[in-house]
């Protein structure tokens, strides 16, 4: 009985050291001990003796899981995972370019390039087609879209 509590202990470490660990071995070889303490209880003990390991290995999985789904995402270890710098620029909508003129860098079918006040911007027409180097005004600004018509 004691190989089968080192088995299932050592799986259930290298279960939870996959989190920290690349590569899925430790996981898959957590899983195969987890596996091998089931077989071993089935193979050299009665029937009832695996299914209460059986039992066992589950409820630990199941409860394992649902205390490192709660836990381990606020713990200062899962932080050392989590990125809290920004790439680029985070500012999504651009209300002061509402109603401001430019003029299209690239043909708008619908969408393309405009310059509005000195900075290039992706814009979408009203739906119209609209040639490169044309008077555009921006009519409405639609979460990360720019939308403009022909002047």
């Amino acid at each position: 009985m004691a190989t089968i509590t080192a088995l299932l202990f050592v799986g259930a470490l290298l279960i939870v050291l996959e989190t920290v660990l690349p590569g899925l071995i430790a996981g898959i070889l957590g899983v195969c001990c987890v596996g091998a303490a089931i077989g071993i209880a089935y193979m050299r003990y009665d029937f009832q003796t695996g299914n209460t390991v059986l039992a066992i290995a589950v409820a630990g999985m199941i409860i394992g899981t649902i205390i490192y789904v709660k836990y381990f995402p606020g713990s200062r270890m899962a932080q050392a995972f989590v990125s809290k710098s920004a790439v680029g620029n985070l500012e999504n909508e651009k209300p002061a370019l509402l109603h401001q003129s430019g003029e299209t860098i690239t043909a708008l079918r619908p969408s393309g390039l405009a310059n509005i006040n000195g900075h290039r911007v992706d814009v979408v027409s009203e739906g119209a087609f609209i040639e490169p180097g044309q008077p555009i005004r921006v009519v409405a600004i639609e979460g990360l879209r720019v939308v403009v018509r022909a002047v």
